[in-house]
């Protein structure tokens, strides 16, 4: 029952995301649009950010679902893409009206759950640290926000496809090699070379 509360709230948002921007929605907007009081709304969230927060992981948690290996983050993705297109109306109010650093540190958490099970993958045989896997994780995790932060800017525009194929093409098979450089670096330096 919880969840179907919870879609519920993010549906009479989203509905009104369609009419007015976020900074005019109040709790009671929410509550009454959904059939609902306000105290119900309490229950499940703290705020209305809590919410926005809330609905925008769910939304990537089904988007990268069953698509965090090597062979398919491309698709998980692209799948996050199509999830931020789909709900553009919704993405495009919270981008202009919550802190840039809140959507950036959002994307930041889904984008690196997405590549740190492909490091993991990538590294299964190789004696690497985890902080080591961590900071690849990172480095391609800021490349992979950012791009889609500067595709949100221009009002999502470009074909997401085209966005993927490209970052594809430049990355193939560099996680790999970032760890094979990582174990050998960790080699080298303890033989003194």
């Amino acid at each position: 029952m919880s969840q179907i509360t919870k879609r519920a709230l993010e549906a009479s948002l989203k509905n009104l995301l369609l009419k007015k921007p976020v900074n005019k929605i109040t709790i009671q907007d929410i509550a009454e649009d959904c059939g609902i009081n306000r105290m119900t709304f309490y229950y499940h969230f703290k705020d209305i950010y809590d919410l926005i927060e809330w609905s925008c992981e769910e939304d990537a948690r089904r988007a990268i679902e069953g698509n965090k290996t090597y062979d398919t983050w491309e698709q998980g993705f692209l799948n996050l893409f199509y999830a931020v297109e789909e709900n553009k109306p919704f993405i495009m109010n919270v981008y202009r009206y919550v802190s840039r650093e809140q959507i950036e540190q959002y994307l930041y958490r889904v984008v690196f759950d997405l590549l740190i099970d492909v490091v993991e993958e990538c590294s299964q045989g190789l004696n690497v640290r985890k902080n080591d896997k961590r900071f690849i994780a990172d480095f391609y995790k800021y490349g992979f926000v950012g791009l889609m932060l500067e595709w949100i800017q221009h009002d999502m525009k470009q074909d997401p496809k085209e966005i993927v194929s490209q970052l594809n093409i430049l990355i193939d098979g560099d996680v790999k090699r970032a760890l094979e450089k990582q174990r050998q670096d960790k080699s080298a330096s303890k033989m003194g070379i």
